[in-house]
């Protein structure tokens, strides 16, 4: 029956954190999801989607952006529509990196840190990083087309020590 599967169609990763204390500088942690082509999956981005930008196909948006961990739950949401995706395109990483613009921050400097990647209303994957605490970016879920059977995904919790530029140009690289 594994002809029937379907994988993975449209999901949303959220991300939530508590603001900074009162007089200290804000906290700004940003999801960033890596396009790889189908031809060279752990090669360079094709391309990304990260504040301020969406994918040129409109197949991922960043819904919305937080620049303070300010609100109620998740703050900050990004929609992979994983269906839509040209063949051309073989592999999706999401991370998160934490702007580093107030002095160095990692995970474990910043309260109640957490992620959710859901389909409809199936919880896929939930983490808070607490075991990546001393990173400043982090990759949370890879999503790898399965030829017939579409997208399959595998929580991939990676810790980095890099600014956010850095960790764009490293989070899709083969895990060793």
């Amino acid at each position: 029956m594994g002809g029937l599967n379907k994988g993975v169609g449209k999901v949303e990763v959220t991300l939530k954190w508590d603001p900074s204390p009162m007089g200290a500088p804000e906290h700004d942690l940003d999801i960033i999801a890596g396009v790889y082509g189908a031809d060279d999956p752990y090669g360079a981005p094709v391309y990304l989607v990260h504040f301020g930008s969406r994918s040129p196909d409109g197949t991922i948006t960043l819904n919305r952006d937080s620049r303070t961990g300010q609100g109620f739950g998740y703050d900050e949401a990004l929609t992979v529509e994983l269906e839509r995706i040209a063949p051309a395109y073989g592999r999706v990483v999401v991370g998160v990196a934490i702007q580093q613009g107030g002095g160095r921050r990692t995970f474990g400097d910043i309260a109640h840190t957490g992620v959710l990647v859901r389909e409809g209303h199936v919880e896929l994957l939930k983490d808070d990083f607490a075991a990546l605490g001393d990173a400043t970016a982090a990759t949370v879920v890879e999503f790898t087309r399965d030829g017939a059977n579409g997208w399959e995904y595998r929580a991939i919790p990676r810790g980095f020590d890099a600014e956010p530029q850095e960790f764009a140009a490293l989070m899709g690289a083969r895990q060793v």
